[in-house]
């Protein structure tokens, strides 16, 4: 009767040793978790400002292709007239 005995604590000890590294493994990896929560939060927030300055960058390319057309009529328009027309 005493070795069933034995046997059945070393089972319920071996089921308390695995729960025991199941809980460290939770642990660890709920703390790489968070860590990649934070990481994706960054790179967003990095795409984010990439993003607005892209668009910044759009503008102002826009902007200055407009002022490069604007340039371009008055120069035809001065090459197209005849000198005394301005």
């Amino acid at each position: 009767m005493n070795l069933g005995n034995d046997l059945i604590k070393k089972k319920f000890d071996d089921i308390d040793g695995k729960i025991d590294s199941m809980r460290e493994l939770c642990h660890t990896l709920q703390q790489e978790n968070k860590g990649l929560i934070l990481k994706i939060k960054d790179l967003e927030a990095e795409l984010d400002k990439k993003n607005e300055t892209e668009e910044q960058f759009s503008e102002q390319e826009a902007l200055v292709q407009s002022k490069i057309d604007g340039l371009l009529k008055k120069l035809n328009y001065f090459s197209n007239s005849a000198p005394g027309d301005y």
